[in-house]
């Protein structure tokens, strides 16, 4: 049988695979493109993800191409929708982004373009990182970029937590990114506060709009973030890495070199206990950690002076001392640091005389020694 035949049959078993809420097949509606077949009857195809599809739609085309007679092996690469192609093309759109200057609509991400050296031979790529959520490592992401530039650096942060974005909120940065470049070459403009460049898919979603993704599409969201975002010649890029060991964390890690991880806990065992298998996932990937910070270590009472541990004491330093790594500091729970969060105000601009600002300001002067920042020319 003919690659040709084949094509053709394999065309046929995708207009099989309806969307249940439009009833389109996945070949008109544009979801299936580049479809390939070679000489051994193996089956290639971009399958573009759009933000109503069931879970099971991409599965389901697998499995229509697979039960085919003659077809070997099912290669299907995932990737975001893309903008700007007509219904039942097979082929890609030279491009996705929107004219030069135009605001990028909700959930646009632009396709990747790799680009060798992008953040500049001396940027330093430093992500923050955790076992678990809710252990404030973003706080700690904000703090330490919005430390790197008020020292006079020039700083990007990047926010890899695709499924809680909250970069935008705590550095207080509303709208859209423009795009600019010629056409077939254009890159998306970080947005930027308090002298730090941002990019966060929270900037492409409306406000309520949940990021309902699987691994693959999260991997070429960090790939173009890192790569079609014009960051400039920087001297720090920051990473707020989501919580756990996944996809965006292995990501990473195959994107660019990093520097060092900075390993955010509480003092608790259930928080530790997670964070020390991060930190060997680090490990097995060949990223040097830099250290521990013990966040929301205790909590001194206004009224009369008395420290409460709320959540335990020493367990981050306990880590650090277990793990032979450094312990960088430990966060008191403060105000000020939850007023900061709320208001778009890092807490080492806003409070830098409490105890939570004075804390991250000694975190970061660690950090920027650790990863020799302090030694790189300002931009």
């Amino acid at each position: 049988m003919s690659d040709g035949d084949i094509r053709g049959r394999v065309l046929e078993a995708l207009a099989g695979v309806r969307h249940p809420a439009t009833g389109r097949d996945v070949v008109e509606s544009g979801h299936v493109q580049g479809l390939e077949v070679d000489e051994n009857g193996d089956v290639r195809f971009s399958f573009g993800i759009q933000a109503d599809d069931p879970g099971g739609l991409v599965r389901d085309a697998r499995g229509a191409v697979e039960a085919l007679d003659g077809v070997g092996a099912v290669k299907i690469n995932v990737t975001l929708p893309q903008s700007g192609q007509a219904p039942g093309s097979l082929e890609p759109p030279t491009s996705s982004v929107p004219a030069k200057g135009a605001a990028r609509g909700p959930g646009v991400v632009p396709a990747p373009t790799p680009k060798a050296g992008i953040l500049g031979e001396n940027t330093r790529v430093v992500a923050v990182s955790s076992g678990k959520g809710g252990v404030g490592k973003s706080m700690v992401a904000t703090n330490l970029a919005a430390a790197f530039a008020a020292s006079g650096k020039s700083v990007g942060l990047l926010d890899a937590d695709i499924y809680g974005p909250n970069i935008p909120v705590m550095f207080g940065a509303e709208g859209r990114p423009g795009v600019s470049g010629k056409k077939g070459q254009e890159m998306i403009e970080p947005m930027e506060a308090h002298g730090v460049r941002l990019m966060s898919i929270g900037f492409l979603l409306e406000k309520e709009q949940p990021a309902i993704m699987r691994g693959p599409l999260i991997s070429g969201i960090l790939k173009q973030f890192m790569e079609q975002v014009t960051w400039g010649d920087l001297d720090v890029m920051v990473v707020d890495m989501p919580p756990g060991t996944g996809d965006a964390q292995l990501s990473l890690v195959q994107l660019v070199d990093i520097d060092g991880v900075v390993m955010v806990t509480t003092p608790q065992d259930v928080a530790t206990g997670d964070v020390r298998r991060g930190i060997k996932m680090f490990e097995r990937v060949n990223t040097s950690v830099l250290g521990v910070v013990e966040n929301m270590s205790g909590f001194v009472c206004p009224h009369c002076d008395e420290e409460i541990e709320i959540f335990g004491s020493g367990g981050g330093e306990r880590l650090a001392e277990e793990m032979g790594l450094p312990f960088l500091g430990r966060v008191p729970l403060d105000p000020a640091v939850r007023s900061a969060g709320d208001e778009g105000a890092p807490t080492v601009l806003s409070a830098p005389d409490s105890g939570a600002g004075r804390a991250l300001q000694e975190i970061a002067d660690r950090v920027a020694e650790a990863v020799a920042l302090a030694s790189v020319p300002t931009a």
